[in-house]
């Protein structure tokens, strides 16, 4: 009985969310339409940034002073850091270092106006020893506030912020009024950096100037290793949604399936044994939806990490997927169940073919995906990268 309850509680949840997504996905497109807004390409976008930066000249890769604002959950501080390295001195500021915020911890009284009191010092101090020409941030509304983001911009530099998750967290919750995601802080940046197609119009109607553009994947870390083959089906990742059910059925079909990650009675992996599991085994399974959204997907960084890493990538249909492989040649994608285990079969049946794709996978996302190529994007378009 309490199992049914929570099923029941579970999709009442997420048919709300998926409510909730819908009427402001609505809502943005009405407003979009209504005042003849568009989409600006790459060209009009680095324009309009030069045109608030108009003594700014472009420097050559490792001559920049970059801020960056990130706190380092478990792929930062490994991804992020080395490839802006790449770009010159990277001055790293932590949102969640107590110092900043004079002891306090998040969920404090207090901890969102100390931290960002604490991180203006830090910026302002060291813009003083030397001006920043860039200032890349991977924040939310949760975490900063208009005056912060006001003395920030103060600095001149040209300002970019990363969003991983604008299908479900664009607005997100509204504390007083503030919404915990994007929405409240866009505009005050020069370019928002979304992997979500759909929220473009989003941000332009909150007068920001975005640019779709994914995650990536760092190939120093996610590379192969030479490992023997230990699982037919792994996965890596958080235990929620129908992930659970899923995973139980293919082990009642005969799939020999490993699951790693917090809610998992195996438990989180480090980085590295992380990517080792990939290399260990046949098939690496992803799930592309959103939590407490059904039918609603958008791309994951394990979706770059995984083939990069030389693992053979079987992970759900969704169309955003399209322009960044080929898919049944470069990676597997399956739509429900019943497809799903055709693939498995598939693929552990035709181990040679399986090779070809997972060669294939590899050497796209070394070819286009790396996070370095990514920030040498995003800096051009901002004008600091000559």
């Amino acid at each position: 009985m309490r199992n049914m309850f929570q099923t029941a509680r579970r999709s009442f949840r997420a048919w709300r969310n998926h409510r909730r997504l819908e009427r402001e996905e609505s809502h943005y497109r009405e407003v979009f339409r209504d005042r003849g807004l568009s989409v600006p390409g790459e060209m009009e976008i680095h324009a309009r940034i030069a045109s608030r930066f108009p003594d700014k000249k472009p420097k050559s890769k490792g001559d920049l002073n970059i801020l960056a604002i990130y706190h380092n959950y478990n792929w930062e501080g490994p991804s992020l850091g080395p490839s802006l390295a790449a770009f010159g001195d990277v001055k790293h500021l932590d949102w969640r270092d107590p110092g900043l915020a004079g002891g306090r911890k998040p969920g404090d009284s207090g901890w969102i106006e100390a931290m960002n009191e604490g991180l203006w010092r830090a910026a302002k101090a060291w813009s003083a020893e030397r001006p920043f020409d860039v200032v890349f941030a991977y924040l939310s509304g949760e975490q900063v506030d208009a005056g912060f983001l006001e003395n920030l911009r103060g600095l001149r530099a040209p300002m970019v912020n990363l969003a991983l998750n604008d299908k479900e967290t664009f607005v997100g919750k509204i504390r007083n009024g503030h919404a915990a995601g994007a929405r409240d802080i866009c505009r005050y940046f020069d370019l928002c950096w979304t992997s979500t197609m759909d929220a473009l119009e989003k941000y332009i109607v909150e007068g920001a100037i975005p640019l779709y553009l994914p995650e990536g994947a760092n190939p120093e870390i996610h590379r192969p290793y030479n490992e023997k083959k230990m699982y037919d089906v792994s996965f890596v990742g958080q235990c929620y949604g129908n992930r659970p059910e899923i995973i139980a059925r293919l082990r009642e079909a005969g799939i020999q399936v490993e699951v790693f990650g917090p809610g998992w009675p195996s438990g989180p992996l480090t980085m590295e044994e992380m990517v080792r599991t990939w290399s260990r085994s046949r098939i690496n399974l992803g799930f592309g939806g959103v939590l407490g959204h059904k039918e609603t997907y958008c791309l994951k960084g394990r979706d770059f990490e995984v083939p990069m890493s030389g693992g053979l990538y079987l992970t759900e249909h969704h169309e955003e997927l399209i322009p960044f492989y080929e898919i049944g040649r470069e990676i597997v994608t399956y739509s429900g169940f019943d497809d799903l285990l055709e693939k498995i079969r598939w693929l552990l049946r035709e181990p040679n073919q399986a090779e070809t794709i997972r060669m294939a996978g590899r050497e796209r996302a070394l070819r286009e995906h790396t996070w370095e190529m990514r920030f040498d994007r995003v800096f051009r378009m901002l004008g600091a990268l000559a």
